[in-house]
């Protein structure tokens, strides 16, 4: 909803079971309606103020502002106009990136927003991909371009006090179906070089969480697509690429997920798999009631040693670690 009052369930959830962190839109799928949470400036910033003040510990307040036709704060609600990550890529100066990524988060910050689930890092390999290339939500196929882009983009968050979230590991960018829709396969078409960016910024050290994608590889994990594959999420990601920072999930509510398998194995492998954040985006279906199932069923599979209080404990502390963050 657009107030606090239309968030009775969601506040519920903040009080009375801890929930870490809220998920904006500005579109609502389930009733394809063009209003969800997002009216203006000044209904959102008090949206955001009475959702913080329900929390013992600060939420995270996450939203998906890359610029350009991913937006979700945009000129139809009174905020400014933003530019795609292709136009930054394509035009290539720092100095632009900075200036536009800086007024993005700007935006963000006046609201309360502290996470943009932001920038993509996946290489535009494929310029059709309906998902990515199609879109303009990469900044170039070069890996280079990428990673120097994306280092502007959030070196300029950064300077405003908003985190940044690189996506979708472990490289999205040669796929060519959409994961909201169903699995996609990217074992034919994904290469070793989409890693490079993720590689080359988790090495400079400012990156504050990564996100993942729901894309299918036999080459790294015969089984399970990567939001749910501890070869990739644990053996690649954390072991060989030395992250151990924040790693969230692409909506456990996703086609790719959903359809292929159930909740409950969904999220015990995404879990043992090394995720620390479920997105549970209620944007693809509407669950009523889905926060507290969840922690239910995570309670459980705790309980019966399918999960260990020892994977827990882990992503506990580096979420906190990430909401401790004062820039």
């Amino acid at each position: 909803g657009l107030t606090v009052a239309e968030s009775a369930s969601i506040l519920a959830d903040i009080r009375d079971r801890n929930l870490g962190g809220v998920l904006l839109f500005d579109y609502d799928t389930p009733t394809a309606t063009p209003v969800r949470n997002v009216k203006g400036p000044e209904q959102l910033t008090a949206l955001v103020s009475g959702l913080q003040a329900a929390a013992t510990t600060p939420l995270i307040v996450a939203i998906d502002e890359e610029g350009g036709k991913v937006a979700r704060l945009d000129q139809r609600h009174g905020f400014p106009k933003t530019v795609s990550e292709q136009a930054m890529g394509e035009r290539n100066e720092l100095s632009y990136t900075r200036q536009q990524a800086g007024q993005m988060a700007t935006t963000l910050h006046s609201v309360g927003v502290n996470l943009n689930l932001a920038p993509v890092v996946d290489l535009n390999v494929n310029p059709t991909n309906p998902i990515i290339g199609s879109l303009g939500r990469s900044f170039s196929a070069d890996p280079t371009v990428v990673t120097e882009q994306a280092g502007a983009f959030i070196d300029a968050h950064h300077e405003i006090g908003v985190a940044c979230t690189l996506k979708h590991f472990p490289g999205h960018g040669s796929s060519t179906g959409d994961t909201h829709l169903g699995v996609v396969d990217v074992t034919a078409t994904w290469s070793e070089v989409e890693l490079e960016p993720f590689q080359r910024l988790v090495a400079g050290g400012t990156v504050d969480a990564i996100l993942t994608a729901h894309v299918f590889n036999s080459t790294l994990d015969p089984d399970y697509p990567a939001t749910l594959s501890q070869a990739t999420i644990t053996g690649i990601l954390r072991e060989r690429l030395g992250y151990n920072g924040v790693v969230l999930s692409d909506d456990m509510q996703m086609g790719a997920i959903r359809d292929a398998f159930g909740y409950e194995d969904a999220v015990r492998l995404a879990i043992n798999a090394g995720v620390d954040v479920l997105t549970i985006a209620n944007q693809q279906v509407f669950e009523d009631g889905i926060v507290g199932t969840t922690i239910d069923l995570v309670e459980r599979l705790v309980g019966e040693g399918k999960i260990s209080e020892d994977r827990i404990d882990a992503s506990y502390r580096r979420i906190q670690a990430l909401k401790a963050i004062r820039r």
